[in-house]
């Protein structure tokens, strides 16, 4: 995925789409019409949009959010680790799991950042360079509440035309969230000058600053070194 061609991918993708359709993304978009409030101390989000690297480092910077892990979700947990999810046969996607205080940041809020700053909702079955099923953009609900509120958010959106095209990004039911492995965990912050992070990711991070910068905060809420079950 991060090889040096396909950091060569990402330079010409860039170069031709104006960084994501400029024009299209990378602005506000409409509060969901349903976003229920939730008294918790704290909900889980699950959510897939592309390159996890860079999923990850935009929610760890939004206000109200605890902690993002890396992780593969929509397949078995015997078949979650990179290398068999690289293969694109796995039906698992790159993903992170949100846990977030509702009371600071709601679940709505979670998905207009991710409808405007996080991935490219038109792209099907991939995310900019990145191309295959275990890119694709795709909502995870834990709840049934969230299965409510991101169902009419996705219709709200459609009915709107806000996009230049149909909504690829799904709704799948949850099956449960893997972690994946540990070198990935906070790789934006770790390796700032990769080829795919300058190019494809902080692009989308710096565009969380100025999109939404009542939720964003300078400081990200890091994975902890080490992580129990």
């Amino acid at each position: 995925m991060k090889s040096r061609m396909l950091a060569a991918l990402a330079v010409a993708y860039l170069s031709l789409s104006g960084m994501a359709r400029a024009g299209e993304l990378n602005r506000p978009l409409p509060a969901p019409l349903i976003d229920p409030a939730n008294s918790a101390p704290m909900e889980t989000a699950v959510l897939a949009g592309g390159c996890f690297w860079g999923q990850q480092a935009i929610f760890e910077h939004v206000k109200g959010v605890a902690r993002v892990i890396e992780g593969y979700t929509g397949g078995s947990r015997a078949t979650a680790t990179y290398e068999q999810v690289s293969a694109e046969d796995t039906g698992h996607a790159e993903a992170v799991e949100i846990r977030f205080d509702p009371r600071q940041v709601s679940y709505g809020t979670l998905l207009r950042i991710f409808f405007s700053v996080a991935h490219d909702p038109v792209q099907a079955d991939g995310q900019g360079p990145d191309i295959g099923s275990s890119y694709r953009g795709a909502i995870f609900p834990t709840t049934p509440a969230q299965a409510r509120t991101a169902a009419a958010y996705l219709a709200q959106l459609e009915a709107a035309h806000l996009f230049d095209g149909p909504i690829a990004t799904r709704l799948e039911p949850f099956k449960g969230f893997f972690r994946a492995e540990q070198y990935h965990q906070d790789y934006l912050v770790h390796h700032p000058d990769n080829p795919h992070i300058r190019f494809v990711e902080m692009p989308k991070l710096r565009a969380l600053k100025a999109v939404w910068p009542q939720y964003y905060r300078a400081a990200p809420a890091l994975v902890p070194r080490y992580l129990g079950p």
